[in-house]
């Protein structure tokens, strides 16, 4: 593995090249994507692709990528912009992709700017709250979760965020009868560390959960989309914006293992199916492996 950075006018963008350039036996790049997660999180999953060239990269503002711009907000043109211009950089272009949460969002977002770049996606729950049918009562929910962080810090937020993520359907009078969720029901201290700039738990992302993709511009693309969702996810709020998000496009939704994480092992408490859902991405991107 090498790293590189790609030094534009807003930001420093640093992403790891797993495998030589250009490729050995000709495949596309494998580009791996996520929001808010930075490269980090695929490490187990790239593991698995050892006869791969794999790119990860942290997006701008997150792990290792300086943002010059002045700005904090994640808006995922933007977001797609930068992977754009990292493929660009490296020459490699046009790429597979896997992008998962935050990451699938800018995916999309690339796609529909930049058609040419990706040849195949996978498109893994992306949280695209504008194509559910209760849009509305989800956006209440984010801003719930919203208020809890303000208020009570970020154990209490991702309590918040956990409770909204997990609640099965749409959102209903009886998810906001809930009181909020304390901290200690998920195993975590109640204590505040007094930070307010999580980019998951504070309204930095609402741009990414408030993309509205183009359908239109993703049906015309010569890009083959696949929207994927876990096998244990159904009925979260992630599943359910995988499912609709597939109907709009005129498909039905890859079901992978495991959960919204299922690509990671244990590196961050809650490890998914790497093995299982590695083999799944093989398949779909018609690898041998």
């Amino acid at each position: 593995m090498t790293t590189q950075t790609l030094q534009t006018p807003e930001a420093d963008l640093v992403y790891d090249v797993h495998g030589p350039l250009p490729t050995n036996d000709g495949r596309p790049v494998l580009f791996m994507i996520g929001q808010p997660m930075d490269a980090s999180g695929f490490s187990t999953l790239v593991s698995h692709f050892p006869e791969r060239t794999v790119i990860t990269y942290d997006p701008r503002g997150i792990g290792r990528s300086a943002r010059k711009d002045g700005r904090v907000d994640h808006a995922p043109e933007t977001q797609a912009a930068d992977v754009h211009a990292v493929i660009e950089a490296l020459g490699a272009g046009p790429v597979e992709m896997f992008a998962s949460s935050g990451g699938a969002v800018t995916s999309l977002a690339l796609v529909t700017a930049y058609p040419d770049d990706v040849t195949t996606l996978v498109a893994h729950e992306p949280p695209l709250i504008a194509v559910l049918p209760d849009a509305r009562a989800a956006e209440r929910a984010r801003a719930g979760i919203r208020d809890v962080y303000q208020a009570k810090g970020s154990n209490a937020g991702m309590a918040a965020f956990i409770m909204m993520t997990s609640w099965q359907g749409e959102f209903t009078d009886a998810y906001f009868a809930q009181p909020a969720p304390e901290p200690a029901a998920f195993g975590m201290p109640a204590e505040d560390d007094g930070s307010r700039d999580d980019p998951l738990l504070s309204d930095r992302s609402w741009a990414v959960s408030g993309y509205r993709p183009d359908v239109d511009a993703l049906t015309a693309a010569p890009t083959r989309v696949v929207i994927a969702v876990g096998e244990e996810s159904s009925g979260t709020f992630t599943a359910r914006t995988s499912v609709a998000l597939a109907d709009l496009l005129g498909q039905q939704a890859t079901v992978f293992p495991s959960h919204h994480g299922g690509f990671a092992g244990g590196e961050f408490g809650y490890p998914g199916q790497p093995e299982a859902f590695a083999r799944k991405l093989h398949e779909v991107l018609g690898d041998a492996g």
